[in-house]
């Protein structure tokens, strides 16, 4: 049987998680999320990774709850759909919270639960053919489940409009949404993800980690006074570090910090 996720690591410490059911779009099933989650619940743990890259293999991302598995969960009491339903917020809070940077490499459609992975990713780059939505309203029920992510990604009033049209957009509109940050063509992919790869790995990761828990604390937050003193206590944190202290030392000797070497 093949793994329905896939994990390569490259020598520079960046590793390539990919939906492999390109048979079936990359749907997401009990057995897919489970190691989805496993992997990257196994990467936050790994100190020597300093970048994660979540992509899909064949022609979509991910078309959303598998066909099957959702034909069986309508046999499925109360518990059983909790607990399935608990273990895609594991997946997608495990996703948001992961320390390291994480780029969604978007080569075809996203829907559903597929979307809401994007969503997470601290950087999205998507090919210009990819189309998004969320038809879960046609089935009778709605993505609860994953209205936390995408609320964030593109806000309460365009998440009313696609929750409930159940309607496709286009990449073009997903990035001015904001569920993607960047759209091209597809033989310019890849080179795409390499250049934010790039810029990623010249970074210090833990400064880059502490940057994610800040916007995820204070974003919840807005401009209150609990914001302002979360960011002052983040920043003597991050002052006092030891690779804070390295990125200012090594930026007034004219060098590479530790990090980079």
């Amino acid at each position: 049987m093949t793994d329905p996720v896939t994990l390569a690591v490259d020598l520079q410490g960046v590793a390539t998680v990919s939906l492999n059911r390109p048979e079936v779009h990359n749907a997401l099933d009990g057995d897919t999320i489970g190691f989805l989650l496993a992997t990257v619940e196994t990467l936050a743990e790994d100190d020597s990774i300093r970048a994660v890259v979540l992509t899909g293999r064949g022609i979509n991302f991910s078309i959303g709850h598998d066909i099957e598995w959702t034909r069986r969960l309508t046999q499925a009491g109360a518990e059983e759909i909790r607990y399935q339903a608990g273990q895609m917020v594991r997946l997608l809070t495990a996703l948001d919270n992961l320390d390291k940077p994480l780029i969604a490499r978007v080569q075809g459609s996203a829907f559903g639960p597929g979307a809401a992975l994007i969503a997470c990713a601290d950087v999205a780059i998507g090919v210009s053919e990819a189309l998004f939505g969320f038809s879960e309203v046609k089935l009778g029920v709605v993505p609860s489940v994953i209205a936390p992510w995408i609320i964030r990604a593109i806000g309460e009033r365009a998440t009313r409009r696609y929750f409930m049209t159940a309607e496709r957009f286009n990449a073009g509109k997903a990035k001015r949404l904001g569920l993607l940050h960047q759209v091209l063509e597809a033989d310019e992919l890849d080179t795409a993800v390499t250049h934010a790869i790039s810029q990623l790995l010249v970074n210090s990761p833990a400064a880059m980690a502490e940057a994610k828990r800040l916007v995820n604390r204070i974003g919840k937050l807005g401009a209150s006074e609990e914001a302002i003193a979360a960011g002052i206590e983040s920043t003597v944190r991050v002052r006092t570090s030891a690779e804070g202290r390295e990125g200012i030392q090594a930026f007034l000797d004219k060098r590479k910090p530790d990090w980079m070497k």
